[in-house]
């Protein structure tokens, strides 16, 4: 889930536990919702979601319950329970707080005029219980182009598969056909795309995912250090090992998501990040893996999302070197550390 620090698993237990309006599994009707005094909301509110959603506050980046949680599920408003917005709208915004392109349900939603701060903004709130949930913006990604950045502490995160006994069984038919169970599989992967610590960070919470470890592969020097990489004569570039089931998330699934996190027509190159060490490659591991490797490549080639030519390796897997423990989890221990990957559209 992203939680980091003692205070963000204490936010995050209270948003998990009972609802503080209506009886777990019972559907709710909002029509008959009335918000309960400021009294009682102080008892059964946490601080900081009182500052939040009574007073207008505003909880820290990168240390909150939601901004990291890449589950299946809706996000309903932590004191009346109506529903705001879906994981299939989520994305990552770099911003440090939970960010959606558009709400579940508009009807739960308002939107202020915010002139606080010297500045002009959009408020989001909830309908019925008047919630500061946060504020829109217009610099999302497509379809919408809006960013709504919400704070964790106004919602509630449902699970998809606890909707129905939690009340909200119309919106369980949005993820039935999307989620996977576990097979027990293991398959291996081994991917290059530049520095490494972004990479990790983005598969490391893919579905299926099982694991990840940062290493390096493809070069000529036998167990290389980060100093015989980063200077490019190893030949190694920074990769990902991937541990994956493969009947939760396929391999070219997988490679969907490896081509949409970085640029796959710089060779050598992932932003400012230049030399052999950031290249592009599929290090594959079986003969399927190849033919899904050309296949996806061939693909994204024609798909017209890139103005240039997929420039991406596709090479069999011979040996591989963990990196420097420093290097494993890099962002996970350091949020808002350097990264130029995130997935595109």
């Amino acid at each position: 889930m992203g939680m980091k620090t003692t205070a963000a698993a204490a936010v995050l237990a209270a948003m998990m536990a009972a609802p503080l309006w209506g009886a777990s599994g019972a559907k709710r009707d909002m029509k008959d919702f009335k918000k309960p005094p400021v009294e009682e909301l102080k008892k059964k509110l946490s601080p900081l979601q009182f500052d939040v959603t009574q007073k207008s506050g505003t909880e820290r980046p990168f240390d909150n319950a939601y901004w990291d949680n890449h589950k299946p599920g809706i996000y309903v408003d932590v004191v009346s329970g109506e529903p705001l917005f879906s994981s299939f709208d989520k994305f990552e915004s770099g911003t440090g707080w939970p960010s959606f392109t558009r709400p579940l349900a508009s009807g739960n939603i308002t939107e202020k005029t915010d002139r606080s701060f010297f500045s002009t903004r959009t408020e989001v709130r909830s309908k019925h219980a008047d919630s500061h949930l946060g504020h829109v913006f217009p610099d999302g990604p497509k379809p919408t182009g809006l960013r709504y950045c919400m704070n964790s502490a106004s919602m509630r995160f449902i699970p998809a598969e606890d909707l129905e006994k939690e009340g909200y069984g119309e919106y369980a038919a949005l993820f039935t056909k999307t989620m996977k169970k576990p097979t027990g599989k293991k398959e291996t992967a081994t991917l290059a795309g530049g520095c490494f610590w972004g990479m990790e960070d983005i598969i490391r919470k893919l579905p299926g995912v099982l694991g990840t470890v940062v290493g390096y592969t493809g070069g000529h020097l036998d167990n290389p250090k980060y100093e015989d990489t980063h200077g490019s004569k190893s030949g190694h570039a920074e990769s990902v090992q991937v541990s994956f089931d493969p009947g939760v998330t396929s391999y070219e699934e997988l490679l969907g998501y490896f081509f949409r996190m970085h640029d796959p027509t710089t060779p050598n190159r992932q932003g400012n990040d230049i030399g052999t060490q950031y290249r592009s490659a599929i290090f594959y591991h079986t003969d399927e893996q190849r033919a899904a490797a050309e296949k996806v490549k061939a693909a994204v080639d024609a798909s017209g999302k890139w103005k240039r030519p997929i420039a991406t390796e596709i090479v069999p897997f011979k040996k591989w070197w963990a990196a420097e423990d420093y290097h494993q989890d890099y962002l996970a221990k350091n949020p808002g550390g350097y990264t130029c990957h995130w997935l595109r559209d």
